[in-house]
């Protein structure tokens, strides 16, 4: 029944190809490469304290010169408002004046790339001071980062995996909507008329969809991989199990999402707001540690949390089937799936079949 619809192959495989390849452009595609901020210096006057300044900036590897000489406050102020540059420096007009002028877009005030160039600057005019009251700092900040997971683990890993489990997921939520359209044209009455049980038709669509689970989690790996430059370190028994569970839960949630959906746009509804809801509380895109607190327990009833924790753990971090998290999260993942599984088949098995 799946194979013959022409668009099922569209939206099982192809639309999460296409997803994936959006977000990992917009999200991933430039981390393996180094900051950069395009800038415009306006000095209206030399002097030494411009002057020092002027040659304090140009020593910040990461700024970009829109032009490589200072430029009027009227080019300046153009070029910020067209947003050909980051941000604009107006150096100090006297000797005497100690203020560094910052100028940024207004929409884009509270961006990262301008939190960034404000800290770089913050760095610029402290050492700047140091240098003028001859002071040698006493501490200094070194940076170092570790990982649960590879030493080579990059952003474009995390993103990529939290899209793999993503496109299951949403395979799972989106592949029942047939059973919606058979129940309408009375085709679930007839099959309750055979030796048919419908709790077997069920598991029969979804295990066609675990299948095709597969087939998405081997393409979006080669893309990551061979597109993106990702690096995975597969512990296969990890990942076999959290996938295994996780789609049978998800294929379980649009099965009952089916039940109770009497059109296929009640049921198109109901899918979208559960994925829009999950693709951004669940970190996809963004780790879950770092959501306000009141939001971080919706984030740990989210199916999806546990089923992106899961693939994680077998294709990036390989912690290991043996830890207590896994399986916690597993628990719930099965806990889900039950759930839902045996509501669908209670409301399949004592609902009014609607005919069209």
């Amino acid at each position: 029944m799946m194979f013959r619809e022409k668009q099922v192959w569209f939206w099982n495989l192809f639309f999460p190809i296409i997803l994936m390849v959006i977000f990992m452009v917009i999200f991933g595609g430039g981390s393996d490469s180094e900051f950069k901020a395009k800038i415009a210096v306006v000095k209206s006057s030399a002097n030494e304290t411009s002057d020092m300044l002027e040659n304090a900036i140009r020593q910040v590897p990461v700024f970009e010169w829109k032009s490589e000489q200072p430029v009027s406050q009227e080019q300046a102020d153009k070029w910020i408002k067209d947003k050909d540059v980051d941000a604009v420096i107006t150096l100090p007009a006297t000797k005497e004046a100690t203020t560094l002028e910052f100028v940024v877009n207004k929409e884009n005030e509270n961006g990262a790339t301008t939190q960034a160039i404000r800290g770089i600057l913050d760095q610029v005019v402290q050492q700047s001071n140091y240098d003028v009251a001859n002071i040698q700092p006493t501490f200094n900040l070194d940076m170092k980062s570790v990982s649960n997971g590879s030493e080579d683990l990059s952003y474009v890993d995390f993103l990529l995996t939290g899209m793999i489990a993503l496109a299951v997921a949403q395979g799972g939520l989106f592949g029942m909507v047939d059973m919606v359209e058979m129940r309408r044209k009375g085709l679930l009455k007839r099959l309750r008329m055979t030796p048919v049980k419908m709790g077997l038709f069920g598991v029969g669509g979804m295990m066609v969809r675990f299948v095709l689970g597969v087939v998405q989690i081997v393409i979006l790996s080669l893309i990551g991989v061979f597109g993106f430059g990702a690096n995975l370190h597969l512990d296969f028994p990890t990942l076999l199990v959290g996938f295994f569970i996780g789609a049978l839960a998800f294929n379980a949630i649009g099965y009952l999402i089916s039940s109770f959906s009497k059109s296929i746009e009640a049921y198109m509804g109901i899918a979208n707001i559960a994925s829009f809801l999950m693709m951004f509380l669940s970190g996809i895109f963004f780790p879950t540690s770092g959501f306000p607190e009141w939001l971080v327990p919706v984030s740990q009833v989210l199916p999806l949390t546990y089923f992106v924790n899961g693939i994680r753990d077998g294709m990036v971090y390989g912690s290991g089937i043996a830890t207590g998290d896994f399986w916690t999260g597993i628990g719930i993942l099965g806990v889900w799936g039950v759930v839902a599984f045996g509501l669908g088949v209670l409301i399949y098995r004592k609902g009014k079949v609607e005919v069209r």
